[in-house]
């Protein structure tokens, strides 16, 4: 049974929003480490990093690297039911942004800031009344819920509208989701938006669509840098009910009341937001086809970045794949799954295994690869173009000698095996074996997974980057036009996959 989004008083922490907005000043929520005259002189980029389970701010210095205590952090809650939901509570989100701005006000990190940059969560997306307020709650890419109407035709030639946009007619996409949200959100409904235009749309005086974001939504001809024609037609929706796209050199300012609650920002430029997995593939190093980024959350993707120009003709996509924006210079090619430190997590807790060296003892005598137990590690179904919903994961090539541990390792071998399979796949794309980049809380947290994915991406050269902050680091380099002179990813903590010093270290 769907879920109605008729709005009334508007949802949890709309009036929070509108208290902030007419607020000239507020008392700042004091967090962090207070910044001293030396520290403040080095700080150059705020950025922002708009996830499914936080939102953080963070300042860089000049190079992208993260200032000592300059870190401001809340958590949020994705609500989540039996029916498929994922949804967010924008205007909470937006509230928990604006105590994270607070607390680097607070503290002073915002002094000596001269650029914004954010990273953004892909997919999301929530119905607008004619005041700009939520008729109901975010719709994450977690959510499986949204469907077609009955009847429906989705593109009249499926391979081209997948050459086009990068994307298909899946529940994962605006071409799905809107119509799916139109019938729910009642007659108030005057616009959609995603989730970085909603928040930044509030502090902001204008907040335009990014390229980056609007490849998210599957809507995007990848070659034109347009809304595609045919994917409003299929979504049922007109231009005025979609963002407006952020022209070439966009900047956006703060809005007056902001200004002055945190003024430090008040004259500094806000860049458009990044998807965050094209973002985290920047922060890693994987700026060009010769190195692929492979990361290992709560989820798991591979990509590959190429240049590729606006107007000029895009290399061919293969069918298993998806292809987004990184900005109007860059497309990321890769796929995604369900599985990742969720599946880690579920199979720790269910088998009963200890955590730590504990586990990694018990690891020791496996070898990634060779055991016997065979998987199918898609517990949570399917990202795109799979269909395959919840419950889709399966064991087989058990025995009664079969341990916990080998079960483990069964699983953990079965998400290397799919990252292997659509690696090769991007490989054919470019015409070359790459370098892999590993990273990830994930793996960073398993020495064991690490080798495993050596073992399944060999011969490929695989190094391991344990940087949390990889994501802000990529958003930064792309907002200050420093991505063709980024750094390899060994001066951003890599480490081989045993977990010792790479020699890029040194």
């Amino acid at each position: 049974m769907g879920i109605s989004y008729a709005r009334m008083d508007g949802p949890p922490g709309w009036r929070r929003h509108q208290e902030l907005r007419r607020a000239d000043t507020c008392g700042s929520l004091h967090g962090g480490v207070p910044a001293d005259a030396d520290t403040v002189a080095a700080m150059s980029i705020l950025a922002l990093d708009l996830g499914t389970s936080s939102v953080r701010g963070l300042v860089l210095d000049d190079r992208a690297v993260p200032l000592p205590g300059a870190l401001a952090r809340r958590s949020v809650e994705v609500a989540v039911d039996d029916s498929g939901a994922a949804t967010l509570d924008a205007a909470a989100y937006l509230a928990a942004l604006v105590e994270c701005l607070d607390d680097l006000h607070g503290a002073g990190h915002l002094d000596g800031v001269r650029l914004v940059a954010a990273s953004s969560q892909w997919h999301s997306v929530v119905p607008l009344d004619r005041a700009g307020a939520p008729l109901g709650p975010l719709v994450t890419w977690l959510d499986t819920r949204p469907a077609p109407p009955p009847g429906t035709a989705g593109p009249a030639d499926p391979h081209a509208f997948h050459q086009r946009t990068g994307a298909w007619w899946h529940r994962f996409y605006w071409t799905v989701k809107l119509p799916w949200l139109r019938a729910r959100s009642g007659p108030g409904l005057v616009r959609f938006t995603g989730l970085p235009e909603f928040v930044l749309g509030a502090l902001l005086t204008e907040a335009p669509m990014s390229v980056s974001l609007a490849s998210g939504t599957g809507m995007l001809d990848l070659g034109r840098l347009d809304w595609d024609a045919e994917s409003l037609a299929v979504a049922g929706v007109t231009r005025a009910e979609v963002p407006p796209l952020a022209p070439a050199g966009w900047r956006g300012r703060l809005r007056g009341e902001y200004a002055r609650r945190w003024p430090a920002l008040a004259a500094v430029p806000w860049a458009p937001p990044t998807g965050d997995g094209a973002a985290s593939n920047v922060g890693s190093g994987c700026i060009d086809p010769s190195r692929a980024a492979v990361t290992v959350g709560t989820s798991a993707a591979v990509r590959l970045v190429q240049p590729v120009a606006p107007g000029a003709p895009l290399p061919p996509l293969p069918d298993s794949v998806w292809r987004y924006r990184v900005d109007r210079e860059r497309i990321v090619t890769g796929a995604a799954y369900s599985a990742g430190g969720n599946l880690f997590a579920w199979a720790s807790k269910t088998l009963q295994l200890p955590a730590g060296d504990a586990l990694e003892r018990e690891l020791s005598s496996i070898t990634p690869g060779r055991t016997e137990v065979r998987t199918d590690p898609r517990l949570g179904g399917d990202r795109p173009p799979g269909t395959a919903p919840s419950g889709a994961g399966a064991l087989s090539g058990l025995a009664f000698s079969t341990s916990a541990t080998e079960i483990f390792a069964g699983l953990m071998d079965g998400v290397c095996a799919m990252v292997a399979r659509d690696l090769a796949t991007l490989e054919s794309t470019v015409d070359r074996t790459v370098e892999v980049v590993l990273g990830g809380g994930a793996v960073a947290a398993q020495p064991w997974w690490r080798r495993a994915f050596q073992a399944a991406l060999a011969p490929r050269a695989v190094r391991h980057v344990d940087n949390p902050e990889v994501g802000a680091a990529g958003a930064a380099l792309l907002a200050a036009g420093l991505v063709p002179a980024a750094r390899p990813p060994g001066g951003l903590g890599e480490r081989s996959e045993r977990g010792q010093q790479s020699p890029a270290d040194g």
